[in-house]
């Protein structure tokens, strides 16, 4: 009988592979960092070949580790950074560049033209998103019309599109299988989220031909099977979800009204909101949280670009810190960031503001800031970035999350939590479990193949690990979060003549 499930988990910084058991419960990990490519200011890049090799690695490395066979493995499950654009040729598999990272703004201009063209109300009502940057279409529009032959080799028919999980469905079967599911569908600015199709308006006004996209799958059921050499057996891949999906999926927030953050190189917030798309407002954007059989739910999302990320330039950037972790120490050393206020945006800002020429800024410094007081700030940017997403979300869809479940790597640190509750004046909740989106992507794949019954059982596994409860003075929280407020005002359009 099999034992395990395989997840990976490709992620903006490295690629992952943990190995499930039948508890919901890691049993061995192992990972590869990949490289950050930025060819100029606001561009990021990432090479597929190094996705590829270093998932691939990942998890061989993992089987090993927990001294398991392929066939202990009952199925694996996909889950991956998001809206990452990879273009590939047909026939030889090879890509045609780098795929263009999620956090990348260079189609900024082009997303400007499409909004004054007076676009974005269709856009918006038929895919729940937004018109930025951050979304796939206007990166492959880019991508055909940039790279040197890509537009007439893509109307012939010759150039494959694909997501990250796509990229490594396509590698994992031997390139027999080209497909993604809804989740991922649904993150591309392509796909209409009522029809469930790929939206032949939006594919003309973005010159992008249907023959480059993906087939469009529930994202619990088998979409093929792993090439036997790869692994050592011809494992069916059962799930596939985008990663934020994927946690949701994996904190079992499966009733309406359930929330998470997840907090790592962004933080996402994720509400579940059911079966039917809700009446689209200004600030979040509805995206599709899975597809089991004939049936999709949706989210409500708010999508925070800069979270841990955030830490990660205290340490390389500014070297305030020698590693993320220790940023909790350092800022727990002063009461409070003396008025102190770090807006990162370092890409822009995401929900609930949606400003591309918004930049980074650091307000309030005065003769006594030091490095303790600037990283305790950074922490409470996190959390105020939460704090505007989750007041949007509730205006917004007239739900009131009862707590909220966090979940990423920020998720260990006591004091950032600590300080998320007291932000938000409700309780943060973390899991017994924190690898919540890789066992999402296991979860799904599970249920594909029966490993488990059903998101009842599922649910049954989910512990609580700490709950944190606010204990700061709702006067001195609204304060804070006023401050913050002016913050952000002198960060938008920073990056505009």
């Amino acid at each position: 009988m099999s034992e395990y499930i395989l997840a990976l988990d490709q992620g903006t910084t490295s690629s992952r592979a943990i190995l499930f058991d039948r508890q919901g419960q890691p049993v061995a990990s192992a990972g590869h960092p990949i490289r950050q490519i930025y060819p100029q200011s606001g561009w990021v890049e990432h090479d597929p070949q190094e996705i590829w090799q270093s998932q691939l690695i990942s998890a061989r490395e993992v089987l090993a580790a927990a001294g398991a066979r392929a066939s202990q493995v009952a199925a694996i499950g996909i889950t991956n950074q998001r809206e990452t654009t990879i273009l590939w040729d047909r026939q030889t598999g090879e890509p045609l560049a780098n795929a263009i990272v999620w956090q990348c703004r260079r189609t900024a201009p082009l997303c400007q033209a499409l909004k004054a063209r007076g676009l974005e109300p269709s856009f918006r009502q038929k895919t729940g998103l937004v018109i930025d940057p951050y979304f796939s279409g206007t990166k492959v529009a880019w991508m055909l019309d940039n790279i040197p032959g890509a537009r007439a080799r893509a109307e012939r028919g010759q150039i494959l599109f694909g997501t990250v999980d796509c990229w490594l469905l396509y590698k994992l079967t031997g390139g027999r299988v080209h497909a993604t599911d809804y989740s991922n569908a649904s993150r591309t600015l392509m796909f209409n989220i009522s029809r469930l199709a790929w939206d032949e308006d939006i594919l003309g006004e973005l010159a992008v031909p249907p023959s480059l996209l993906p087939a469009v799958l529930p994202s619990c059921g088998v979409f093929g099977e792993a090439e036997p050499s790869l692994l050592g057996a011809a494992l069916p891949i059962g799930g596939i979800a985008g990663d934020q999906q994927a946690a949701l999926f994996g904190q079992a927030c499966f009733r309406v009204g359930m929330g998470k953050n997840t907090y790592g190189t962004g933080c996402f917030v994720l509400m579940n909101v059911g079966h039917d798309s809700l009446p689209l407002g200004s600030s979040l954007i509805t995206t599709i949280a899975w597809g089991l059989g004939q049936r999709v739910e949706y989210a409500l999302e708010g999508s925070i670009f800069i979270g841990g990320a955030a830490v990660q330039w205290l340490r390389d950037g500014l070297g305030l810190i020698a590693t993320a972790g220790e940023s909790e120490a350092v800022a727990a050393s002063v009461p409070s960031s003396e008025g102190v206020y770090v807006v990162p945006a370092f890409v822009g800002l995401g929900a609930p503001h949606w400003d591309p020429l918004a930049r980074g800024a650091i307000v309030g410094i005065t003769r006594g800031t030091t490095r303790a007081h600037l990283v305790r700030a950074t922490l409470e940017a996190i959390a105020f970035q939460t704090r505007d997403v989750i007041e949007t979300m509730e205006s917004e869809c007239s739900l009131t999350l009862p707590d909220l479940r966090v979940d990423g790597g920020a998720a260990a640190n006591d004091l950032l939590m600590q300080i998320q509750a007291d932000i938000l004046g409700r309780a943060v909740v973390r899991p017994a479990t924190t690898e919540t989106t890789a066992l999402g992507a296991a979860y799904l794949a599970g249920l594909a193949v029966g490993f488990w019954k059903s998101q009842d059982e599922l649910a049954g596994n989910w512990r609580v690990d700490r709950r944190f409860e606010p204990r700061m003075e709702a006067s001195q929280r609204e304060e804070l979060y006023r401050g913050w407020k002016r913050a952000v005002e002198r960060a938008k359009g920073w990056a505009s003549e």
